[in-house]
């Protein structure tokens, strides 16, 4: 059954529907959450924060809109509220070193994971709605209507973010890799 047939009927009021969604979403979310907060603890407390709010606005769902994207604006919402509550700047939330982008032998792993490390480390350093625009078109594999629906941007918007995202990255990058 599609996302939004199940929301349909949780919208309905029949709950049980949501466990489906939640079994598709959980881990994404949670990974989503992550690379944002870089806390484990956090990033489980925020994924059920999203799931309650669907549950509480799931009258405001439009059947014609996707879920996926209805859900990650809710996700955006939460991680900014989160922020927002305890007064802390989302970019002094960052702290490059923990996210594991990487997944042979024991050398190629090795560079694999000095390689990731630099990446993970240029990412970090990119304006905060350029690493959530890659965040969300690479890691969550996302179009770019969807991006935009999430982020309430036009797709060219969201193509030209992305572009200065990778310019960006590019430069960090070679900043990094060059130390």
């Amino acid at each position: 059954m599609s996302d939004e047939k199940l929301m349909s009927l949780v919208k309905k009021g029949k709950l049980d529907a949501l466990s489906d969604l939640f079994d598709r979403y959980h881990v994404k979310l949670y990974n989503f959450f992550l690379r944002l907060t870089h806390d484990a603890s956090l990033s489980e407390d925020l994924v059920q924060n999203v799931f309650e709010r669907i549950i509480k606005y799931r009258e405001s769902y439009r059947g014609d809109a996707s879920f996926k994207a209805w859900m990650y604006q809710i996700a955006r919402n939460v991680r900014t509220d989160h922020y927002r509550l305890n007064r802390i700047k989302i970019d002094d939330a960052v702290k490059p070193g923990q996210l594991n982008l990487t997944s042979g032998t024991h050398h190629e792993e090795m560079e694999k994971m000095e390689r990731s490390k630099e990446l993970e480390q240029a990412i970090m350093k990119l304006k905060p709605e350029y690493r959530e625009v890659l965040l969300l078109g690479w890691f969550e594999k996302m179009s770019y209507a969807e991006v935009g629906e999430i982020m309430g941007l036009s797709v060219s918007n969201v193509k030209v973010r992305i572009h200065r995202a990778i310019k960006q990255l590019r430069r960090q990058y070679n900043k990094t890799s060059c130390i």
